[in-house]
C-alpha cells in the first residue's frame, strides 16, 4: 500500500543583513499514520520467516524425523538468524527520524527474531536430549570396562555433553543447557550408586558362601578326626569292584573304603542282554561282567 501524503505550509522568517524574507518550507507527514508503515513492515516480515522456514524444516527433519546428530547446530541457527535479520533490514521502508516509525521497527525486527528462534530452539532441546542418550551410552560403556572407575566414567561422559552442548548452542541467545546437563549427571549417579549396591550384594554372597564352606570344611575335619579316635588311621586306599553272575539278574558289588569293607547283592535286570544272544560272549569272568575301581587318596 503506498502511502499518500499532504503538505501543510510553514512561515519561516530568515533575517539576513537587517532584511526579513518569508519562505515557505514543505512538511512531509504519512497519511494513515504509522498503521501503513506497520501493514508494509509485517509483509516484508512474512515474506522474510518463510525463506527462513525452509531452513528451519530442513533442520527438524535431520534431528527429529532421522535422529541424526546435526554438527554446529549453534553456527547454523545464528546463520539463518542474521540472514533474516539482514534481508528485512534491506527490503522494509526506512522509518526516518519518525520516532513511532522508528520504534514499529525496531518491534517488527524483534518480533522477526523471536518467531525465527522460537523453533530453533526446540530443536535445541532435541538435540539436547540426543546428546545425553550419547553420553548415557559412553557412560555405561567406560563404567563396565575394567581399569575404569565410575568417577572417570562420569567425567568424560560429562565432558562430551559439555563440548557438544556449547557447540550447538547460539551465540548470543538465551539459549542453555544447564538443566541438561543436571539430569545427565543426576542420571549416571543414581546408576552408579545402583551398581555399586549390586557390587556390594554379590561381594557379600561370595562371603556368605566362602564362610559357609569353611565351616563345611571344619566339620568334615571334625569328622575325621573323630573316625581317626574311634577306627584308628584310615586306609589311604579306596576300591571298588562290581560282579555280575552269567546268566542270572545278580550283582555283586564290593567295596573298600577308609578302612571298612562293604558287600553287596543286587538283583538288576540285565537290559543288554538280548543284544548278547542266548550265551552272550562269554561264560566266565571277563570284562563283560567284571567292574572294577581303585582310589588313593595321599
Amino acid at each position: 500500500m503506498m502511502a499518500r501524503y499532504f503538505f501543510l505550509v510553514a512561515l519561516s522568517i530568515n533575517v539576513s543583513r537587517g532584511s526579513a524574507m518569508i519562505e515557505r518550507v514543505p512538511w512531509c507527514i504519512p497519511r494513515g499514520g504509522n498503521s501503513d508503515y506497520g501493514l508494509q513492515l509485517e509483509g516484508v516480515k512474512g515474506s522474510v520467516l518463510e525463506k527462513a522456514g525452509t531452513a528451519v524444516e530442513e533442520l527438524r527433519q535431520s534431528i527429529v524425523d532421522e535422529r541424526s546428530i546435526v554438527e554446529e547446530f549453534g553456527s547454523k541457527a545464528d546463520k539463518i538468524c542474521n540472514q533474516a535479520l539482514e534481508e528485512f533490514a534491506q527490503n522494509a521502508p526506512l522509518a526516518g527520524e519518525d520516532a513511532t516509525a522508528t520504534s514499529t521497527y525496531d518491534k517488527k525486527l524483534e518480533e522477526l527474531e523471536a518467531a525465527i528462534d522460537a523453533p530453533l530452539q526446540i530443536l535445541y532441546s532435541r538435540l539436547l536430549s540426543l546428546f545425553r542418550e550419547e553420553s548415557l551410552t559412553r557412560f555405561n560403556t567406560e563404567s563396565k570396562a575394567s581399569g575404569t572407575s565410575d568417577y572417570e566414567a562420569m567425567q568424560a561422559a560429562d565432558d562430551e555433553f559439555a563440548r557438544k552442548a556449547e557447540k550447538a548452542t547460539r551465540g548470543g541467545s538465551d539459549w542453555e543447557y544447564a538443566a541438561e546437563r543436571s539430569f545427565l549427571q543426576s542420571v549416571m549417579n543414581n546408576i552408579a550408586k545402583s551398581g555399586k549396591k549390586a557390587q556390594d550384594v554379590q561381594i557379600k554372597s561370595a562371603q556368605q558362601q566362602q564362610t559357609a564352606m569353611q565351616f563345611l570344611q571344619s566339620q568334615q575335619q571334625m569328622i575325621q578326626q573323630l573316625q581317626m579316635q574311634l577306627y584308628g588311621q584310615s586306609s589311604p586306599w579306596n576300591v571298588g569292584v562290581a560282579y555280575r553272575i552269567p546268566d542270572t539278574n545278580f550283582n555283586l558289588q564290593g567295596s573298600y573304603q577308609q578302612g571298612r569293607a562293604n558287600v553287596q547283592l543286587s538283583c538288576v535286570p540285565d537290559e543288554y542282554a538280548p543284544m548278547l544272544g542266548p550265551s552272550g560272549f562269554t561264560n566266565g569272568v571277563g570284562p563283560g561282567n567284571l567292574g572294577l575301581s581303585l582310589n588313593l587318596s595321599i
